[in-house]
């Protein structure tokens, strides 16, 4: 196993995990369930600290594919920035999520209001994981590119 391969494993955990604890965030306000929300807080860090290892394993990853034909490095720098930018708020989400489980868990006035921040902070960090992960694909999947054109059969 190489490190490309290693960032391929890795690099979903921290665009899905999110999602699914949006999804369950979502669920939190509709049921009023104060336990959904902390599972929610939960799997918003799980998902920051699976970005440590998507992240760390990009450069090792670079090394691995940037020579092999058909890579241009453009896609490469582009995804480098995307991803940057991503880790940093996917960061920044488990954090604002631990403390909004604290919050949640010891029934502090503000665990509502940092609930709803949490979620609408989610929405972003998603908007750039959405980033992030659709200029990897680029590198290696030219049919998802801007400008596409399939060849006729």
């Amino acid at each position: 196993m190489n490190p490309a391969h290693l960032h391929l494993i890795f690099n979903h955990f921290p665009i899905i995990i999110p999602i699914i604890g949006f999804l369950v965030m979502l669920a939190g306000f509709a049921f009023r369930s104060e336990l959904l929300k902390r599972t929610a807080f939960g799997l918003f860090i799980l998902g920051a600290l699976f970005t440590l290892p998507a992240f760390g394993t990009g450069e090792d990853a670079e090394e691995v594919i940037e020579n092999l034909p058909g890579i241009e490095e453009t896609f490469i720098e582009n995804h480098e920035e995307a991803a940057e930018t991503f880790a940093y708020l996917s960061y920044g989400l488990g954090v604002f999520s631990l403390i909004g489980f604290w919050a949640n868990w010891k029934q502090k006035s503000l665990a509502n209001s940092i609930s709803i921040a949490v979620l609408l902070f989610a929405v972003v960090v998603l908007f750039f994981a959405k980033e992030a992960g659709t200029t990897g694909g680029e590198i290696r999947h030219p049919e998802i590119r801007k400008g596409f054109v399939a060849p006729e059969e």
